[in-house]
């Protein structure tokens, strides 16, 4: 296994206000793609036949709930300084729940957020010195 996660999915109640949101924070546009009863929002990616790719989502029905306090904490790439995305989400709409705080020296940074679905999502940096490796 070359990664623990390969796809990932993102609930949003109103998919536009949600990619406008994440939009701004990452300071990246989002593509979209849509079926007869399901919206998404994809996260870019380079390649998608080797890299972890992802969406933001919603559903007609009700398979998706966004939470603040159950299921998984996804942490999405704050390279390279969490800090800077960290600065956008208030103004986007968002709450900061956990500001950036040091993990360890060889494991980087982390925090933690709240999306303007009510999503808790975190952020994380890797060290400097291995962000090039």
């Amino acid at each position: 296994m070359k990664n623990a996660i390969s796809w990932f999915e993102i609930p949003t109640t109103y998919i536009n206000r949600a990619q406008q949101f994440y939009e701004f924070i990452f300071n990246m546009k989002m593509s979209s793609l849509e079926f007869q009863n399901i919206k998404m929002r994809m996260f870019p990616i380079d390649n998608p036949m080797e890299g972890i790719g992802g969406t933001l989502v919603q559903i007609s029905d009700d398979f998706y709930k966004p939470s603040a306090t159950d299921g998984p904490l996804i942490y999405l790439d704050g390279n390279p300084d969490l800090q800077i995305v960290l600065n956008r989400v208030e103004e986007a709409g968002g709450k900061i729940l956990v500001p950036k705080t040091t993990i360890s020296d060889e494991y980087g940074d982390m925090a933690v957020f709240l999306d303007t679905e009510g999503n808790r999502i975190a952020l994380h940096n890797i060290p400097a010195k291995y962000q090039n490796a």
